[in-house]
């Protein structure tokens, strides 16, 4: 018996334990009366030529068959809140449609959803050494050069196994084939590229339910934020700004306490990110989808990044348990230690706090701020996180003061905007 007829036989054997849905004969009946014919093959070889393209067809490229579903599957733990019910809508496209890497890894592309926001991407890795990386360098196709933004995936508890969701650029609503591009760094320092190309169809994106324009402008302490458009869609609600504020980057998230409203209750903010440009720095926040049934939609700047002069000495010549309020800030001097590399003295305060201007003095004169070490967070039982870093001075001497100048840190703003939503 050939290789060929060997093959055959077992996939026969196998085939008779598949039972196929009953609807699914006409519609592959259907797919394949388009699919035109070619004639390029030599007369003496139309038995191994049909081998191939049967096995192609039932084999783990099955993604002819896999876009007939209706959800997408095994991804329960990714998925949570708004991303779980439109999954359980279908308001997803199965792809189920893979590569096999040289180096025997697999990744799979499952399903995708789309909208006018974003495209969120499903992927399954196997074979995959979990000390190896796969970066996906984005989406393309007709009119489109998606970046992908950000991820999260989750291993089997038998390491053999990766599911991933990844958030893309949305894409144009005229492109009928989408293709992924990726690397595959290994353990080795190998690098494997590769691409899979898969079908899309625009028509089952989902539609937006809110594309409007703020253009409202806020001042705060140290400079402006101007509000420029909101788009809401069934996957994510995504406002757009600009904001020229001097010492936006003193703090690590200066968005924090912006809040989106709608019928009086906050959106939860799943992300935001910033991006130079040439009139200032732009914004985009990331909030959950809004409520089916919306009444009122409000955008809030409760608190953002400002600056207060302080020029105040804190002495070291004793360590207190209890902190020193300096302009509504609690500051705690934790411990003083001669070192080697100089004076080390470990101060904690709230988490949005950046001193500025910090120096220690005593009889021999005063000495700069060198560097700031083992910095770390401590969160208290009301759920209150503390900074706690250690600063370091180039001094030889015990120093009796902690003198510092200024301080960044988060100021009330109280602004509100009403955004129609009729």
């Amino acid at each position: 018996m050939s290789k060929i007829e060997k093959r055959l036989a077992e996939e026969h054997d196998r085939l008779n334990n598949i039972t196929a849905p009953a609807e699914l004969e006409g519609r592959l009946r259907h797919a394949l009366d388009k699919v035109p014919v070619t004639r390029k093959v030599k007369p003496k070889w139309p038995l191994a030529v049909a081998a191939l393209l049967f096995l192609c067809l039932i084999g783990y490229n099955y993604n002819g068959l896999a876009y007939y579903g209706k959800k997408i599957m095994g991804f329960d733990d990714l998925m949570s809140g708004t991303l779980a019910e439109l999954n359980e809508e279908g308001m997803g496209q199965t792809i189920g449609k893979g590569v096999l890497l040289e180096d025997g890894t697999e990744l799979t592309v499952d399903g995708i959803m789309t909208d006018a926001n974003q495209l969120i991407l499903y992927y399954t890795l196997t074979n995959f050494d979990e000390m190896e990386d796969i970066i996906f360098k984005g989406i393309t196709g007709f009119l489109t050069k998606s970046h992908m933004g950000g991820g999260t995936s989750i291993i089997n508890e038998e390491q053999s196994e990766i599911k991933g969701q990844m958030i893309f650029d949305p894409v144009s609503p005229f492109a009928k084939k989408l293709t992924l591009e990726f690397t595959k760094l290994t353990v080795d320092g190998k690098s494997l590229s590769g691409s899979i190309a898969f079908p899309y169809d625009p028509n089952k994106a989902m539609q937006t339910e809110i594309r409007q324009r703020i253009n409202k402008s806020v001042k705060v302490d140290t400079g402006t934020i101007k509000f420029k458009t909101i788009t809401a869609t069934p996957t994510v609600t995504i406002i757009k700004g600009k904001v020229n504020v001097r010492n936006l980057s003193r703090v690590q998230i200066p968005f924090d306490k912006v809040e989106l409203l709608a019928n009086g209750e906050p959106v939860e903010m799943i992300g935001s990110g910033l991006k130079s440009s040439l009139g200032g720095k732009k914004f985009e926040l990331r909030f959950d989808a809004l409520p089916k049934k919306l009444d009122s939609l409000e955008f809030v700047v409760k608190e953002f990044v400002g600056y207060t002069i302080i020029d105040k000495k804190i002495p070291l010549t004793s360590i207190k348990e209890q902190p020193y309020l300096i302009k509504g800030e609690d500051v705690w001097v934790r411990d003083v230690v001669n070192t080697v590399d100089g004076v080390e003295v470990t101060i904690a305060s709230d988490g949005d706090v950046l001193f500025d201007g910090v120096t220690i003095g005593g009889e021999e004169g005063s000495y700069p701020l060198q560097t700031t070490v083992r910095q770390n967070y401590e969160e208290f039982e009301d759920g209150k996180m503390l900074k706690v870093r250690t600063l370091v001075f180039s001094s030889e001497t015990t120093p009796n003061y902690l003198q510092i100048k200024g301080m960044h840190h988060i100021k009330p703003v109280d602004y509100k905007i009403d955004i129609p939503v009729r």
